[in-house]
């Protein structure tokens, strides 16, 4: 942490608390926050639905002024949503809204007197976007609404009834907040333009990175054939993983072996485990997972935004196939620094075609990772974020 003397107060609001690296939207505010500390004062109010650890607590205290984290109990996540049904707002909002915690909040930023308001998603927005004592950045980070309209096309019933009205109100709040803040930021272009702003180009585009000193190539046993990683109690991870054990494997040779590796396996992720399927749960070490492994398979026809796992897995030179929507947030070259595949048909030739050629695998897993190194480093990304808020 710098001198406060130098740096300008900059208040980072999350609906999560950054550490441990388990989920997305934590590695993007943990990765910024480190860079973003270079240049700022850095104060950090987080939401959590977990007591933190105190080795995670000073994790974020090495790169922060001081820390503030306000829990949000299980009876306040759904009371919090059910008063959405007598308003037009999101569930996903009031799911992480408190009143009590947003008195909290005020008083914090009364005391603080930021200079700049970074916030990480649209679910975080209510604590802080009538505060106007100084200019605001919203980190949409995805395009929730897309993301819930994709999955409600895998439901029925009620539960589609329900992502369908979500989706809608997801929509009309993703435009309205755009007007509370002087700047906003996304993942990609894709996610871009589901945002239905008639300002939406002026939102900059500020993907992921990838610590490509951590997640380098590594020499170690293939004792798996592919592998997938993610939070494997998130609904669009459940979906790729079942894809591949129930559409893919079975036109693989039968000996082809298949490792899940991600925190918290919902049933039915730990219902696909075989002899052939190993599920891990959660690992010390998300590396050993990808270098156990001769070919990444990530099936996302659902969710939206950058995809980490891949940039991880391309990084550390372990060949990809994955489907268009996950690559047009990416941007590789299809054939040549990764492998596209949109049915299972084409996933099971291009697996076969990595695991029969030699030549294949060894180009696309060095110019996979080449293309990674070469666009994907965190301290050039957030770069432009620091720019975007010292405007």
């Amino acid at each position: 942490m710098h001198s406060s003397q130098t740096y300008k107060k900059l208040i980072v609001f999350t609906s999560r608390f950054p550490f441990p690296l388990e989920k997305g939207d934590k590695l993007r505010a943990y990765h910024q926050i480190k860079e973003l500390s270079n240049k700022f004062e850095i104060h950090l109010i987080s939401l959590t639905e977990h007591n933190i650890k105190p080795k995670d607590l000073q994790e974020l205290k090495t790169y922060c002024k001081d820390v503030h984290t306000f829990k949000i109990t299980n009876l306040s996540k759904w009371i919090g949503a059910s008063v959405q049904l007598f308003n037009n707002k999101p569930f996903q909002v009031g799911y992480f809204y408190n009143w009590r915690v947003h008195k909290k909040v005020k008083g914090l930023l009364n005391k603080i007197k930021p200079d700049h308001i970074y916030c990480q998603l649209i679910r975080s927005t209510e604590y802080v976007k009538n505060y106007h004592d100084c200019p605001k950045t919203i980190d949409y980070m995805d395009a929730f609404s897309k993301g819930i309209e994709r999955r409600s096309k895998n439901t029925s019933g009620l539960k589609k009834w329900i992502f369908r009205m979500e989706y809608q109100r997801l929509m009309r709040y993703e435009n309205s907040v755009f007007e509370y803040f002087e700047n906003h930021t996304i993942i990609s272009e894709q996610d871009r333009k589901y945002i239905f702003h008639k300002n939406r180009d002026e939102i900059t585009v500020i993907p992921n990175g990838v610590d490509t000193l951590y997640f380098s190539k590594m020499t170690c046993e293939k004792t798996f054939d592919l592998v997938f990683t993610g939070n494997m109690s998130y609904p669009p991870n459940i979906t790729a993983s079942k894809y591949i054990v129930n559409e893919i494997l079975p036109d693989l040779p039968s000996k082809t072996t298949l490792v899940l590796a991600g925190v918290n396996p919902a049933r039915e992720i730990v219902a696909l485990g075989g002899s052939n399927v190993i599920i891990t749960g959660w690992v010390d070490d998300i590396r050993k997972s990808y270098c156990s492994a001769k070919i990444f398979v990530a099936p996302m026809f659902i969710g939206t935004g950058l995809q980490n796992k891949l940039l991880e897995a391309m990084a550390m030179g372990i060949p990809c196939v994955t489907t268009t929507l996950a690559n047009n947030a990416l941007k590789a070259k299809p054939n040549d620094e990764i492998l596209i595949a949109d049915d299972k048909h084409t996933f099971v030739e291009k697996i076969k075609l990595l695991s029969e050629n030699d030549e294949l695998y060894n180009s696309i897993s060095k110019k996979g990772r080449d293309f990674v190194n070469n666009n994907y480093h965190w301290k050039p990304i957030t770069e432009k974020l620091i720019d975007l808020i010292l405007v």
